[in-house]
């Protein structure tokens, strides 16, 4: 192997993050531990890419304690999927992680993945079974939130099941599918989400290989009131993709089930507006069942 190809790219690793350096620290050092990067040639063609989304706190002392080991990236702040995409702009590997500045790998996590994208080579994508941590305490997930391999679209539509921390992809699936979506300030995973499974099989790794930390207050679920409205647009715009007449169906169905849920909320907090809106929607998309 020459020296060129011995300093080719071929993993990158995008953590993008606003305000969070108490937590970011730990999570770059999950990153640095993997046992993946023991060897020197995979060490050698690796990057692990920050992408600080105009934070305010001390992530730019905190990043630059890790010297040279990783490229920081700074922008003014404009969204998480804004990052994600600046992230993937300036990639350079074949093979691309996400890891969330509040989560935490596992040391074997990439060693794993690798291993399997490269055994399964026609495999677009692959992603982890979690250990969940709510406010500092394990916690089992709900069987809602069970996991599934192969064509898995109709799995994806009541609720994001794609933990971007616990995913690797061909950098292939973004040219196929397209990038993140900059209008959506939440549930942006799961309009990715949906276009993945419209497009291509899941790949399961039924191990958890990542520790999902929740319930702080800066996490996006946490400072909205419902992620339902966002997860509503998302599926509004998947009717735009190639749908089957079942699928078609489906996507329809979950608009009017969201709608449905939306409006009883609503009416507690007498938003006489909104529940007009989201029962138009109803009426928009039952006829579609």
């Amino acid at each position: 192997m020459n020296n060129s190809e011995m300093n080719e790219i071929t993993t990158s690793i995008i953590i993008p993050t606003y305000n969070r350096a108490a937590m970011l620290r730990e999570a770059i050092e999950s990153v640095f531990a993997q046992d993946y990067l023991k060897n020197k040639e995979q060490s050698a063609r690796f990057e692990l890419l920050v992408v600080d989304d105009g934070s305010t706190d001390d992530t730019r002392e905190i990043v630059g304690s890790f010297g040279d080991s990783l490229s920081y990236i700074y922008s003014e702040h404009r969204g998480v999927s804004a990052a994600r995409n600046l992230g993937l702009r300036k990639a350079r590997g074949e093979y691309i992680a996400f890891l969330d500045s509040d989560d935490l790998w596992k040391e074997d996590k990439l060693s794993i993945q690798m291993n399997y994208m490269k055994t399964f080579t026609k495999a677009v994508m692959c992603y982890t079974e979690e250990t969940w941590i709510r406010n500092g305490r394990f916690v089992n997930p709900r069987k809602k939130h069970r996991k599934y391999s192969g064509w898995v679209f109709d799995k994806v539509l009541p609720l994001c099941l794609l933990s971007l921390s616990s995913a690797i992809f061909r950098r292939s699936v973004f040219e196929e599918i397209g990038i993140f979506n900059e209008d959506l300030p939440a549930c942006e995973d799961y309009d990715l989400a949906i276009r993945l499974a419209h497009k291509y099989p899941w790949r399961l790794i039924s191990k958890p290989l990542i520790f999902k930390r929740g319930g702080h207050a800066d996490q996006l679920s946490q400072r909205f009131h419902s992620m339902d409205a966002y997860r509503i647009k998302a599926l509004e715009k998947a009717l735009t993709l190639d749908l089957t007449e079942e699928q078609r169906k489906q996507v329809c169905r979950e608009i009017v089930i969201k709608s449905r849920i939306l409006i009883l909320g609503l009416q507690k907090r007498n938003k006489q507006e909104e529940m007009l809106y989201y029962q138009s929607l109803i009426d928009k998309y039952k006829f579609g069942l």
